[in-house]
C-alpha cells in the first residue's frame, strides 16, 4: 500500500473532493436537462431563455473546476492520485463546455428546427451525464465498484450509439440538403453534440484508470 493510500484513512477527504466532484456532475445532469428542453421545445422565447440557462450553468461548472484544482494546490495529500483528480475535473468540464458550445451553436446559427439525429443525440448526452453523476458519487469509498464500472459501460454503449447517428446524420445531410449554409450549420451542431459524448468516455476511461490503481 502506498504511502498516500495509508494517509488517507486519516485524512478528512470526504469534506473537500467528493463534494466539489459531486457539484459538477450533477451540474452536468442540469446542462443534460437544459439542452434536452431546448432541442425539444417549440417555443423560440423558451429556447433562448433555457441557452442562458445553459451558460449560467456552463460558468457554474468553470467555477467548481477552478475550485477544485485549487484545493489540488492547497491539499498535500489527496484521496487519489493528482494526475486523476485533474483528468477528471478537467474531463467533466470538457462535457459543460461541449454542452454549451452546442446549445450556443444553435443560437447563433438561429437553428430553430430541430432534426431527429439532434434529438437523439442530445437525449445520449442526458443518460451520459446520468452516468457520470452515478459513477462519480461512488467515488467516495470505491465500495460500489460494479455501480461504477456499470456506469463505465453503459457510457462506452451510448458514445457508440452518438457515433453510428453522427454519422448516418452527416450521410443524410450530404445526401438530401441542397443549401451548403445549412449543411455547414447542422453539421458544426451535429459534430458539437458529438463530441459531448466522446467527453463523456473520457471521464468513463479516468474513472476507470482511478479504480485500476485504488480498489
Amino acid at each position: 500500500m502506498s504511502l498516500n493510500n495509508i494517509f488517507q484513512y486519516f485524512v478528512p477527504k470526504d469534506r473537500v473532493f467528493f463534494p466539489l466532484f459531486e457539484q459538477a456532475s450533477g451540474n452536468l445532469i442540469k446542462l443534460g436537462e437544459a439542452l434536452q428542453e431546448a432541442v425539444n421545445t417549440k417555443d423560440d422565447s423558451r429556447r433562448t431563455d433555457l441557452i442562458k440557462v445553459i451558460d449560467d450553468l456552463e460558468h457554474k461548472g468553470d467555477d467548481i473546476t477552478h475550485q477544485i484544482y485549487l484545493e489540488l494546490g492547497k491539499n498535500f495529500i489527496t484521496p487519489f492520485d493528482r494526475e486523476d483528480i485533474h483528468s477528471l475535473a478537467s474531463a467533466i468540464d470538457d462535457i459543460a463546455d461541449y454542452i454549451h458550445g452546442s446549445a450556443n451553436r444553435m443560437a447563433l446559427y438561429n437553428v430553430t428546427t430541430m432534426t431527429e439525429p439532434i434529438m437523439k443525440i442530445t437525449d445520449l448526452i442526458l443518460q451520459g451525464c446520468i452516468d457520470v453523476d452515478k459513477a462519480v458519487r461512488e467515488l467516495k469509498n470505491l465500495k460500489n465498484i460494479r455501480t461504477i464500472t456499470d456506469s463505465c459501460v453503459r457510457i462506452n454503449s451510448m458514445e457508440n450509439q452518438a457515433d453510428y447517428i453522427f454519422d448516418k446524420a452527416v450521410a443524410q445531410l450530404f445526401e438530401y440538403e441542397a443549401d451548403a449554409k445549412e449543411i455547414i450549420k447542422y453539421k458544426e451542431i451535429l459534430s458539437a453534440l458529438e463530441t459531448a459524448t466522446d467527453k463523456c468516455e473520457d471521464v468513463a476511461n479516468v474513472l476507470e484508470s482511478i479504480l485500476v490503481k485504488n480498489a
